[in-house]
């Protein structure tokens, strides 16, 4: 099986540098099932290319992990005569682990501010098992800022091309990812996906995965609209297991209760599903503001800053506004960052500024894109043709992400009576379809194009519990 890495732009094959393999040498490791190499087929300034490939021994994977279907020629047969030498899956990520262990890591003494950075990468993946197609290969990539190319691949091509009508595709994909990406989230994100997309492990999954899958997935799973589906998957359906690692994945947030705008909508489900509501809806938004490549990013109605930390988290983002008209959630913001302790340089990242949506501020001009979550369901009705004046003409950022509560999912609040808000100072709360009528217009007068997202579990009759719209220039 094989994986390459691609480096374009400027000084491409520092490639070699991060991943630590030089571009002029072909490496081996040895591994329980067979022998890895790293070569570059390609190592020129503008584009450098890494290829892991891993020659699995069949013999010796079922002498490592030995699993016999006891009593049946076929299933022993199976160990031998089976796919795994040939397509992505567990095995791969193994290797990866192996092999590239340092630049997983992050760290890089020789390039660190190139280890620090989202580079231009492309991987490529030739055979990779999907169960889910296409479609589900994009729903779990696309949110990571990734692009994807998926092509299924046909049983074989000259049978299909006769026209026999048993033959079509496999169940691989050929696999092509693009995006301005750090290296060593780019690794750890295959290192999670490629089981999980395969759906399958080559070895027995251990309460130790978890541990596993939250060093891996730290920065990014607890955000990732498809979490759930990602963890049962990676950890083999172990219920327990999964239980474990979505709760050490939820964040603690240490808001009082009537602070969060979903707090009164349902005080009878536990904690952790209210955390995880409010968690979901940031990495949500975080992952449009990594897709939108923006610099530069506003927070527009911070309230008292939970979703600040995260973007100065991000190393792409080289500067944040946080934008409320209270003053007190201003001065709880500021203590929430530890603004005062902050160092100097991470401090000159990030400005304060009290101002109200409602009226045009010049100080938001030049942003590359602009975040207003769960802020417009707080303005009264009127004023939203100011809002948007404000925003989406002055202030006219090229990417503008909104998120606001789904009304229709208020039903399945069952201590929410009928009719009622999910919290006192909403002004309004909007269908799916209300709030998409709003977004389009609001589009078609400002010159953006807009699509819509979905945050939460998604109910096949109500929809998800919040809903978001990103306009783009």
């Amino acid at each position: 099986m094989i994986l390459t890495l691609t480096l374009t732009g400027p000084n491409a094959t520092d490639l070699g540098y991060l991943l630590h393999k030089h571009p002029d040498r072909l490496q081996s490791f040895d591994q329980s099932v067979g022998t890895a190499y790293v070569f570059y087929p390609e190592a020129a300034n503008e584009r450098c290319t890494a290829a892991l490939l891993l020659e699995v021994d069949p013999i010796g994977l079922v002498r490592a992990h030995r699993r016999q279907a006891r009593g049946s020629e076929a299933g022993a047969l199976a160990e031998y005569v089976n796919d795994r030498p040939y397509a992505a899956s567990s095995l791969m990520t193994t290797a990866l682990t192996k092999v590239f262990r340092t630049a997983m890591t992050g760290r890089c003494d020789a390039r660190p501010e190139l280890a620090a950075m989202p580079l231009p990468l492309e991987i490529g993946i030739p055979a990779l098992p999907c169960r889910g197609g296409a479609e589900l290969a994009g729903r779990i990539f696309e949110p990571l800022g990734w692009a994807i190319d998926a092509a299924p691949v046909p049983l074989d091509p000259v049978v299909q091309a006769s026209g026999v009508p048993e033959w079509g595709d496999s169940r691989y994909l050929s696999v092509r990812l693009t995006g301005r990406v750090r290296l060593a989230d780019a690794l750890n994100h295959l290192y999670v996906l490629l089981p999980v997309l395969d759906d399958a492990k080559h070895y027995w999954v251990s309460p130790d995965e978890v541990d596993k899958l939250i060093r891996a997935g730290g920065g990014w799973l607890a955000g990732h609209p498809e979490r759930e589906l990602i963890t049962r998957r990676y950890l083999r359906h172990r219920g327990s297991l999964a239980r474990a690692a979505l709760a050490r994945l939820a964040e603690v947030d240490d808001l009082e209760p009537e602070q969060v705008d979903d707090a009164d909508a349902a005080p009878d489900v536990p904690a952790e599903a209210e955390l995880t509501l409010a968690e979901q809806r940031r990495g949500a938004v975080l992952a449009a503001v990594r897709a939108s490549g923006a610099t530069r990013v506003g927070d527009l109605g911070c309230g008292e800053g939970a979703l600040l930390p995260d973007l100065l988290a991000e190393p792409s983002i080289e500067h944040v506004i946080g934008a409320d008209v209270s003053s007190r959630s201003l001065e709880i913001a500021a203590r929430r960052l530890r603004l005062e302790r902050m160092p100097e340089a991470k401090r000159a990242r990030i400005r304060l500024i009290q101002s109200s949506l409602t009226y045009t501020d010049e100080r938001l001009a030049g942003l590359d894109a602009a975040v207003l979550m769960e802020v417009i369901e707080h303005v009264d009705p009127p004023r939203l043709g100011a809002v948007e004046h404000a925003v989406f003409a002055a202030a006219a950022p090229r990417t503008v992400i909104v998120t606001t509560p789904n009304a229709e999912y208020n039903v399945r609040f069952a201590s929410l009576a009928a009719g009622a808000f999910r919290h006192r100072d909403h002004r309004f709360e909007w269908s799916r379809a209300e709030f998409r009528a709003w977004a389009e217009g609001v589009a078609g007068r400002n010159g953006y194009r807009v699509r819509f997202l979905g945050v939460g579990a998604d109910d096949p009759e109500v929809g998800t519990p919040s809903q978001l719209a990103v306009f783009e220039r």
